[in-house]
């Protein structure tokens, strides 16, 4: 059996089905479809009144399935970045899933997607521990991040118009929303969704997919390490405005110093 809690007050129980992140969409039901011997003129003649002799019938079950996954595994995600989830603590799938209003079976696919990840590992017959990252490891991924991005958005800097930069405002300001609040859980989202949408412009797929993983990997708390107060928060997001700043008037060694220090600095 599974020992181990979640910390009890730490975070309200998540209500399934409202979280503005939630990973787990539910499906489209598939697209109703004539069968082939019913294809005659009647047939044609009622499709295009928008009428149907036959449909297939949708999938709830696998559908709720999903969402309910991925609704848990971004709550558990929120909670790492909160730090509620303590690094080094052992926390069992059953214990977690009451908290949630929710069986242990999302909740250990959740974990066990984690665990890919890096953030938690499996302890057999208990649960899952909690990753624990030192001030070392943090460095590493600033630095390969930077590798990363750094040439790109000086690339960017010098190739895409005014116009498409100031598309991405209302991005940067949701960092400032969320850290004006002291929400990390959101800023964390909105930061990340930001550098997405930047990156995401070079029209790499494959380089935006890594540099979100290692930005994901870079947010979660340090062993022991200092709470983000709400000023730190608000530093960070500024940065956010004036690399479009820079980006939009392509001065390139201000892009340059900004996206260094902001690796460096907001992913405490």
């Amino acid at each position: 059996m599974e020992q181990g809690s979640a910390r009890e007050g730490a975070r309200p129980a998540y209500a399934l089905g409202v979280s503005p992140y939630a990973s787990g969409n539910a499906a489209r039901a598939p697209q109703d479809r004539v069968p082939e011997q019913a294809r005659g003129r009647q047939g044609e003649e009622g499709q295009a009144r928008g009428e149907h002799t036959h449909s297939e019938p949708p999938a709830p079950r696998a559908v709720q399935r999903h969402s309910v996954r991925g609704q848990i595994l971004d709550a558990l995600r929120a909670a790492l970045v909160d730090g509620e989830l303590v690094p080094g603590q052992v926390y069992s799938a059953p214990a977690l899933g009451a908290r949630f209003g929710v069986s242990a079976t999302p909740v250990r696919e959740a974990m066990q997607r984690l665990a890919v990840e890096g953030a938690v590992e499996v302890v057999p017959n208990r649960g899952f521990r909690v990753t624990e990252r030192g001030p070392r490891e943090l460095a590493e991924l600033a630095e390969v991040r930077a590798l990363i991005e750094v040439p790109v958005m000086l690339s960017l800097a010098r190739t895409v118009p005014a116009h498409r930069w100031s598309v991405l405002r209302p991005l940067a300001e949701a960092t400032v929303a969320a850290a004006a609040v002291g929400d990390r859980a959101a800023y964390a989202e909105s930061d990340r969704a930001f550098h997405r949408a930047v990156l995401t412009l070079s029209g790499n797929e494959q380089l935006v997919t890594v540099a979100d993983e290692l930005h994901r990997r870079s947010q979660w708390p340090l062993v022991a390490g200092p709470v983000t107060r709400r000023a730190e928060l608000l530093a960070d997001a500024a940065e956010h405005t004036a690399l479009l700043d820079a980006l939009i008037a392509q001065d390139l060694t201000v892009v340059q110093a900004l996206v260094r220090e902001h690796f460096n600095g907001a992913d405490r």
